[in-house]
């Protein structure tokens, strides 16, 4: 099989960007930050929005989708994989994805292809006039991704592998993975996806870090989820802003990190701070990179969008605390838009860089 640079593997998904009232996300059962709702519903939902003049802007999604997905716009050679219907999202999600300058390698199933609405509900649960983003997701055949469909050459042809925290659930695929990529020395990147996987999944995540070479995303409620779990501390109920938060991650989460990597090559965490910017543990060692903030158009795969080009430039032979600046800047670029709809150019600085590194070693 023809050699890769970076090998995502995950849960392909259309995003679909709407702006619904109240009315509308009851009518639906779209209460809560983030949930799952049925398939039905799902297109019902798209029809709805299209009949009352506000077509959903759409976007190929998924964590490991999006991270392929933009370090081929950065000039990597970026391979997905990941299972998808039949139908008219999955065409729509593979032209994205090979306008994009991805490989994908796609498994058809019976099923439907995942979507996921970010809604922006008009008033809000509070009123008033202010909006909210609610989150409700229908992985479909994205779900039907198994071992079975990945096979050791596959693993062996990356340098790395980019592994979606949302297949945390399915164990023997991500032990699959990780035992083949860790018999070559293949390092594997990994997103923790979100809250709920953390806090049901730290301690199978900490015995992961013991045992596979890992790079470790997390965004600071995940970092501080993980740490209370891992610690069986109680939750930490409010913060005022964020940089108390980041106080809290830097003064109480970062120690028991270090412990983890203290003296060892992996893991390497990554703590995601958003406007911020990035704490990165490694060696026992923890470096802050940060970064000015912007106002955002829309937050959604700007995690993602960080972790590629970080996972990027690592490829490439960048030192950490410049993997967090690239991933820094690549985040900043993608708050402008819906999802990862993009235009590569806006990424022209950075594939720059990475291509100097490149060049240097061939001319080496």
């Amino acid at each position: 099989m023809e050699k890769t640079e970076l090998l995502c593997i995950g849960n392909p998904i259309v995003d679909l960007f709407v702006n619904i009232d109240e009315r509308i996300a009851a009518r639906y059962g779209i209460f809560d930050s983030a949930q799952h709702i049925d398939h039905d519903l799902a297109e019902m939902l798209i029809f709805e929005c299209a009949a009352n003049f506000k077509k959903a802007e759409k976007s190929s999604g998924g964590g490991a989708a999006n991270v392929a997905k933009i370090a081929a716009m950065l000039g990597m050679k970026s391979t997905f994989i990941g299972c998808i219907g039949n139908d008219e999202p999955a065409a729509f999600f593979e032209k994205e994805m090979a306008h994009a300058g991805v490989i994908s390698k796609l498994i058809k199933t019976n099923d439907k292809t995942g979507l996921c609405f970010a809604c922006n509900i008009e008033g809000g649960s509070s009123g008033g006039g202010n909006s909210e983003l609610r989150y409700a997701a229908s992985p479909g055949a994205a779900l039907e991704l198994t071992a079975d469909n990945i096979s050791e050459e596959m693993i062996t042809s990356a340098e790395t592998i980019a592994l979606d925290g949302y297949i945390l659930d399915r164990r023997a695929l991500v032990q699959h993975v990780l035992l083949k990529a860790s018999r070559r020395g293949i390092p594997v990147a990994l997103d923790v996806a979100s809250e709920a996987q953390v806090k049901s999944k730290a301690e199978e995540i900490l015995t992961y870090t013991r045992n596979f070479p890992l790079i470790i995303f997390m965004n600071a409620d995940e970092a501080i989820a993980f740490h209370n779990t891992i610690r069986k501390s109680a939750d930490v109920e409010f913060f005022s802003s964020e940089k108390e938060k980041e106080t809290y991650i830097i003064r109480d989460v970062c120690p028991m990190l270090k412990i983890m990597t203290d003296g060892e090559i992996y893991p390497i965490i990554v703590v995601k701070l958003g406007g911020r910017g990035a704490v990165i543990i490694a060696g026992g060692n923890v470096y802050h990179e940060e970064t000015f903030t912007v106002i955002p158009r829309n937050v959604v795969g700007a995690g993602d969008t960080f972790c590629a080009a970080f996972t990027s430039a690592w490829i490439r032979g960048k030192s950490l605390s410049e993997c967090a600046a690239l991933g820094n800047k690549a985040a900043r670029e993608i708050l402008d838009v819906q999802g990862t709809k993009i235009r590569s150019v806006r990424f022209n600085s950075i594939a720059k860089i990475l291509k100097k590194e490149k060049e240097v070693e061939v001319l080496n």
